[in-house]
């Protein structure tokens, strides 16, 4: 009835192109032996079950890379890019499975990675997955998606619709008046999701609407709030529209005395960070060399950030820019910025100058996943402009987070209204597993060299 959110569309998708992988692999072994790929007499697929399992994996795991299920987020299907990212992921992974043939050299009973099978496997799964991408988008493989419509005064309706178009949001925000709800409300063709904002008890004609809504269907019609609507579409709560008292500490999931969410969140904290730190020693070492060959400066950047409770801590970092003045201003980094250095570049883009802070983590002065510390001289300023900021303390501060993998980088005070937004739906919203989609997020960044 109400469709699906984003990340269950994605699991649709990749549920399918299994299925598809599975339907397909049944035509190659069964298939004529004018149509089949498969030598005569070796459809035993016995002895190949790990190379079955790996092409399995593949092809999902490099579509997640190349954005082959996130077009299904987009407002518009552009049919061109699906097609190229769809085209890129079989390509690679015809070249990957190649490789890797190669370098194990199974024998020729292994029939499943024989070039005349994966060509034909790749090209029957790239019909397969753009027919079910198109499938998905135009509704023919799941419920038709709400109308999202919003029900406010004039101003809070301006307001609300400048913070929703923030977002490139696949759903349209309709506006609406009381006369076009009533209209609406005699014929629903399709479900919808109605945001009311506060303050229309006052409009006689809000008796009578109200009473017409309590008596329509609650599986075609669900009314909630602008901050649910953000919430539920979004997965964010912009502070602007939070009330003072719409999030208190008590409210939140790891606040109880034994939280086991928490003790599971630190155990992993210092099992991960530790293995990475050992693992990264060459990557930081090579860095270290890079950094100081360039110019001849320091290799760490220390800096003070505002952690958990706004108490600050010192943070370690690979040094991505020129030396600065001792008493320099803090600055937002724009993109293009200048003080980049050449080699902190590549660093930034690939998140490796965050390494360091790994001790940090170790340390119990942030966490894996969790809001970005902040230079307190920054916040200073942030917490003049922006309501509820610091409740982002209510956290220990991370190497990732929500925010960083839902928006981009801070430049502005509405870069950062944007960030915290974000941040705070995390802090409602914590749980083991929003902390390993932030994980695979961020993983997708570091391979796509996506950092600034």
């Amino acid at each position: 009835m109400w469709g699906c959110d984003p990340r269950s569309l994605l699991l649709r998708a990749v549920l399918l192109d299994w299925l598809g992988q599975l339907l397909i692999l049944l035509v190659i072994v069964v298939a004529p032996d004018a149509l089949s790929a498969v030598p005569t007499g070796s459809s035993d697929l016995e002895g190949q079950r790990a190379w079955l399992v790996f092409s399995f994996l593949l092809y999902p795991l490099l579509g997640w890379l190349f954005g082959g299920y996130t077009v299904l987020r987009w407002r518009q299907l552009a049919l061109p890019v699906l097609l190229q990212r769809l085209l890129l992921t079989s390509v690679v992974t015809l070249m990957v499975v190649a490789i890797a043939r190669w370098l194990i050299n199974p024998g020729e009973e292994v029939w499943l990675v024989e070039r005349r099978v994966q060509f034909l496997w790749m090209g029957l799964l790239f019909v397969w997955s753009l027919l079910v991408r198109v499938g998905l988008r135009r509704g023919v493989l799941m419920p038709d998606r709400p109308r999202v419509l919003l029900l406010a005064g004039p101003d809070d309706q301006e307001a609300m619709l400048v913070s929703w178009r923030r977002v490139p949001q696949r759903e349209r925000l309709e506006l609406v008046s009381v006369e076009h709800l009533q209209l609406v409300l005699t014929d629903v063709d399709r479900p919808f999701l109605l945001a009311l904002a506060p303050g229309l008890e006052g409009d006689p004609r809000w008796v009578s609407l109200q009473e017409t809504l309590e008596t329509l269907d609650p599986r075609q019609v669900r009314v909630v709030s602008p901050l649910s609507l953000f919430e539920q579409q979004q997965e964010r709560l912009p502070p602007a529209f939070l009330p003072e008292g719409g999030l208190s500490y008590d409210d939140l999931p790891w606040a109880a005395a034994f939280s086991v969410q928490a003790q599971l969140k630190r155990m992993a904290d210092l099992v991960v960070a530790g293995g990475l730190l050992l693992l990264s020693i060459p990557f930081v070492g090579l860095a270290a060399l890079l950094i100081w060959l360039e110019d001849r400066g320091p290799v760490l950047y220390v800096q003070w950030r505002s952690g958990w409770l706004g108490r600050p801590f010192r943070v370690f970092k690979l040094r991505t820019m020129s030396v600065q003045p001792a008493h320099a201003p803090a600055l937002w980094t724009q993109p293009g910025d200048q003080r980049i250095t050449r080699v902190g570049l590549w660093l930034r883009r690939l998140r490796f100058d965050e390494l360091p802070q790994l001790l940090n983590v170790l340390n119990g002065e942030m966490s894996l996943i969790g809001p970005r510390p902040e230079r307190p001289e920054l916040e200073h300023e942030l917490e003049r402009h922006i309501p509820h900021y610091r409740k982002r303390h209510w956290m220990r501060p991370g190497l990732s987070g929500w925010a960083q993998v839902c928006a981009p980088y801070a430049s502005s005070i509405e870069d950062s209204d944007l960030k915290l937004s974000y941040d705070l739906y995390y802090l409602r919203h914590f749980s083991t597993w929003l902390d390993l989609v932030i994980l695979f997020r961020t993983i997708k960044t570091v391979l796509k060299a996506g950092g600034r």
